[in-house]
């Protein structure tokens, strides 16, 4: 059973900065694609970020490239989103999802597991 683990949320004002981490169990997942998809209150989930196994693909959604920036440590099975010039439309519950694609992609479709979000509220 594989299991994702969100830690790293929390209240921050705008401007502001916050790194969120995701963990997971199966040390097997470390060679797959993972993502950061979002779900404000009231909308759609939409996705955010996302890396290919090698870490050297990436792919993120145009309301977040130049401020968000999303990176993996395969050796400590951890996948992290680092969030700048945080905005309010940036407020939602943040989820970590892993593929079992090699490569990053937008698709939630394509994302097996999901682990059970962390809250970012970016307010003043």
């Amino acid at each position: 059973q594989v299991q994702l683990v969100e830690s790293g949320g929390g209240l921050v004002l705008p401007g502001g900065s916050l790194r969120l981490s995701c963990a997971t169990s199966a040390r097997t997942f470390s060679r797959y694609a993972k993502g950061w998809f979002r779900q404000a209150p009231g909308k759609e989930r939409e996705f955010v970020a996302a890396i290919g196994w090698t870490g050297g693909n990436t792919v993120y959604a145009d309301s977040v490239k130049g401020r968000f920036t999303i990176s993996r440590d395969n050796a400590k099975n951890t996948v992290d989103l680092q969030m700048n010039s945080l905005r309010p439309e940036d407020t939602a519950v943040y989820y970590c999802a892993a593929s079992r694609g090699f490569i990053a992609t937008r698709s939630p479709r394509e994302y097996d597991y999901w682990g059970q979000g962390t809250q970012v509220t970016v307010s003043s």
